[in-house]
């Protein structure tokens, strides 16, 4: 080991599941050596010219409700059976590292990963913490439950959607499955994965339908829509726009003119069309992913980074099974939860290198915050914003390794901590993005990227 640094569901904030958005044809679319390594890494200088920019796209997995790390990643064999849970850890393809015993096909693929042991911040609520985990910044109202606002930080896509909107028809900024569109009967969505003050026309390109469906072509035009009708439709949509510029719009029909666009763009674009074509994978392929929305998802997301779309955001989408285990923690991640997610993670590693896509795609797999070290009355872990894991792949980053470390019990950072400000200022740093670059919100005020840093050390 090279150890571096150091049906319908709730939340228990009781929101329920429901779609919000369709897209239609055209609608609105251990550490081996820990002193000498931690010192050595905590004072390397930082080698931007090889590893800024380094990565031309991003897939961002996101485990929707929170895994625990000490059950995933950062297993404690040692400490006391109430802390330490009932699975074992086994060993990787990176020596000295070790990962949880139902992880057996990503144990495999543990060469490519850096496991940064030490992510911390304090908002043990879902909302907030994944604000502040899917933007770089802590949201204006901590340990509240409150809505996705216009005023938000804006996520990951949406700032490439809007510094690298790219020249072709499909969006810099994707996001897939159903998490990020969770809307409750009081219109309830949750802040971080919007644009906010960018505003709706930088929002990544949300596609909350299942992609493990059958017959899954989200871009299809309508049965009736010929391409003469399209075409029809595109020229009356270039002349309502020539007259929008005559005279100031109204912000909704402003937002409208660019749904419309965008639909319309993807509708009659064949090569929006291919990218997002699973049926041309191999059924093996598509086997080998699992068939079920992460593991398709994830497989979508590889075709589209080879599209050229620049951050892929996966979401674990919500359904019986999600992370938020109170209860029965032990029973659900071992039937419903670590089997899938074990083989479609480890199915975008392999397929990623052996494309020799890895070089260039950073993989970033997190969740919210991390779970209590300490098991409850449930058989289950709550809320623990304080420790958590992220794992990191590709564009650089060091395989084989372990950045930071937890405490006996999983319930601290023991050394090197890692924000999710930090955490940002690395995505946007190996996306070629310097993470001061300002973006201006409604009020003039200029805002940095990120207020984090790079952590130099998880690049090789």
């Amino acid at each position: 080991m090279l150890t571096i640094g150091a049906g319908k569901t709730r939340l228990c904030e009781g929101i329920t599941r429901r779609e919000w958005l369709r897209v239609g044809a055209l609608g609105a679319a251990g550490l081996a050596l820990p002193e000498l390594l931690l010192g050595q890494a905590a004072g390397a200088a930082p080698r931007t010219d090889r590893t800024f920019g380094r990565a031309k796209s991003c897939i961002l997995a996101f485990l929707f409700g929170a895994p625990g790390h000490q059950d995933l990643w950062d297993l404690k064999p040692d400490a006391p059976a109430e802390y330490r849970g009932e699975f074992r850890p086994i060993r990787t393809s990176a020596a000295g590292i070790e990962i949880c015993e139902l992880l057996p096909q990503t144990a495999r693929q543990a060469h490519h990963l850096t496991l940064v042991r030490s992510v911390t911040h304090p908002d043990d609520t879902h909302t907030v913490a994944m604000h502040y985990m899917l933007t770089g910044h802590r949201h204006a109202q901590p340990q509240t439950n409150p809505q996705n606002k216009p005023t938000d930080f804006p996520c990951f896509g949406a700032v490439m959607r809007h510094l690298r909107a790219g020249s072709g028809p499909i969006p810099s900024g994707i996001s897939l499955n159903a998490p990020a569109n969770q809307v409750s009967a009081n219109n309830h969505i949750f802040p971080g994965f919007f644009a906010g003050f960018l505003g709706a026309e930088a929002d990544p390109l949300f596609l909350a339908q299942d992609p493990n469906r059958p017959g899954f072509r989200p871009f299809e035009p309508a049965p009736g829509l010929s391409a003469p009708r399209l075409s029809r439709r595109r020229s009356l949509l270039q002349e309502v726009d020539a007259r929008w510029k005559e005279a100031e719009p109204a912000l909704a029909a402003r937002r409208l003119e660019g749904h419309l666009r965008q639909a319309l763009e993807l509708t009659t674009s064949t090569a929006a069309r291919q990218a997002f074509d699973l049926e041309g994978e191999p059924t093996a392929l598509r086997d080998r992913y699992g068939r079920h929305p992460f593991g398709q998802g994830l497989l979508l997301s590889r075709r589209l980074v080879e599209a050229g779309v620049r951050l892929v955001t996966v979401n674990w989408m919500r359904d019986d099974a999600f992370w938020d285990t109170h209860s029965k923690n032990f029973s659900q991640l071992r039937e419903s939860l670590l089997p899938p997610f074990d083989r479609a993670f480890s199915a975008l590693l392999e397929d990623l290198s052996a494309r020799g896509l890895l070089d260039e795609t950073l993989v970033v797999c997190l969740g919210e915050f991390g779970r209590t070290p300490k098991i409850n009355a449930n058989a289950g872990r709550d809320h623990w914003a304080a420790c958590n894991t992220v794992v990191l792949a590709g564009a650089g980053i060091r395989g084989g390794a372990v950045y930071g470390a937890s405490d006996a019990l999983a319930a601290y950072p023991a050394s090197a901590p890692v924000t999710p400000d930090d955490l940002s200022a690395t995505i946007y740093h190996a996306l070629g993005l310097d993470p001061a670059t300002e973006i201006v919100d409604p009020l003039g005020r200029p805002l940095p990227l990120s207020r984090g840093g790079p952590v130099h050390a998880l690049f090789g």
